[in-house]
């Protein structure tokens, strides 16, 4: 199975804003900026969705022992 995702990221690195998108639309233009990445902003971060990523596959890797 191949999945795409794009993100889109406009401005500055402080002031921009982007949001990321998944094939699946499981995300759907959902937004991310520095304060959600470094701070308490409303939105997601890169490092979140890794850890979920993560947190799900050893979730069902430790559910098939």
């Amino acid at each position: 199975m191949k999945r795409n995702a794009t993100a889109v990221w406009n401005g500055t690195g402080k002031e921009g804003t982007g949001h990321l998108t998944t094939q699946s639309t499981t995300l759907n233009k959902t937004q991310y900026n520095f304060t959600s990445r470094f701070a308490d902003g409303v939105g997601t971060n890169p490092e979140e969705l890794v850890a979920a990523a993560h947190a799900g596959c050893f979730a069902m890797k430790l559910s098939l022992y």
